[in-house]
């Protein structure tokens, strides 16, 4: 797949100038509330299972029911109306993948509400770790039937975190290089203190 497009398309509810700029308001409770419910209930059910039935095949299709819907909540609605962004991969007539990335023109940012942005990156960021660990965990305890689930959690969480950071930071935009930038800026700014304090 490669990852070159990227485009500054208008997204819904864009052209709207009724919007008021909110800082720490929650505009969209419903849609805030959908972004964390279908996550966290996907963990608490892998969590609960053993617990409450004995049914791997119950247990199994229902977090995968969650994690679908989790998937397509993120990225159709949630992403676009927390912070104004959304991403899709397209193949063209040659069977080449291309990502595509949009993002809200920055005069509208200011209609973003800083306590939904932190929603939606704290629920974004969180979950994908808890199944890394469920990832470990399973195979260190040779449960061997739920590392199909665990993956596909994995993935699906990933897959949403990889597209809104690649959103967020510009879709052109190498990660690889981001990073070593950011590191070298802040190796900079540590030499020119340690020579300031000299």
């Amino acid at each position: 797949m490669r990852a070159q497009d990227s485009q500054d398309a208008p997204l819904f509810g864009e052209d709207d100038d009724n919007i008021r700029p909110t800082k720490s308001r929650i505009r969209h409770p419903l849609v805030s509330f959908f972004h964390l419910f279908f996550r966290t209930s996907a963990i608490l059910v892998y969590l609960l299972c053993d617990i409450f039935s004995s049914r791997f095949i119950a247990c199994m299709v229902t977090i995968i029911l969650l994690l679908s819907c989790d998937f397509w909540t993120v990225k159709n609605v949630s992403g676009r109306l927390l912070v104004g962004l959304r991403w899709w991969n397209q193949v063209d007539g040659d069977g080449k993948s291309h990502w595509i990335f949009e993002s809200r023109k920055t005069h509208n940012l200011n209609s973003a509400s800083s306590a939904e942005s932190r929603i939606f990156w704290l629920g974004l960021i969180v979950c994908p770790v808890f199944w890394v660990i469920f990832m470990f965990s399973t195979i260190f305890s040779f449960k061997i039937k739920w590392l199909a689930v665990v993956i596909m959690g994995l993935v699906l969480q990933w897959a949403n975190l990889y597209g809104y950071v690649r959103c967020r930071v510009g879709g052109t935009s190498d990660l690889r290089n981001i990073a070593k930038n950011y590191l070298g800026v802040q190796i900079f700014k540590q030499a020119m203190k340690e020579t300031e304090t000299r």
